[in-house]
């Protein structure tokens, strides 16, 4: 299992503990929940993994950070932001752009979501946008869902 997978796993562990995870909260109340639970997830992966990989700024002189960064795989993992209609997924492709740009090895970039991410993202201009970063960047973007143990 690569790291990515592991930070995969931890996130889907995470959520299942977590009995209104899925639901939908709003602003506030939300962006609470979603800090709780990224914190959560940089406490285990770095357990798990025994190194940090989170909150890597990878950009460039900015202060522009990507939610896991892990060399070895040359992965970047941005977790829990597609579902919603006023997504980063443009942001964090560039994201991904810029630290390529700065000698960073990035071959992919990672999506971690709750439902919904997919299908959001199977619009033309998301399509687009991961064939051109991929055609020209050499960046493989892809979402990855986690699952409602509820709805299984």
């Amino acid at each position: 299992m690569t790291k990515a997978e592991k930070i995969l796993a931890l996130a889907q562990t995470i959520a299942d503990e977590r009995p209104n995870f899925f639901e939908k909260k709003g602003a506030g109340k939300g962006d609470k929940d979603t800090n709780s639970f990224m914190a959560e997830l940089r406490l285990r992966a770095q357990q798990a993994l025994g190194e940090d990989f989170s909150e890597k700024q990878i950009c460039g002189n900015n202060n522009l950070c990507v939610d896991f960064f892990i060399p070895d795989e040359k992965s970047i993992e941005i977790a829990l932001s597609l579902r919603n209609p006023n997504t980063e997924f443009e942001r964090d492709i560039l994201k991904a752009i810029m630290a390529k740009e700065q000698d960073e090895r990035v071959l992919n970039l990672v999506f971690l979501s709750k439902p919904g991410a997919l299908k959001r993202h199977k619009h033309p201009s998301s399509i687009a946008m991961k064939n051109w970063v991929s055609k020209n960047h050499g960046i493989e973007v892809a979402i990855r869902e986690l699952r409602d143990k509820h709805s299984r």
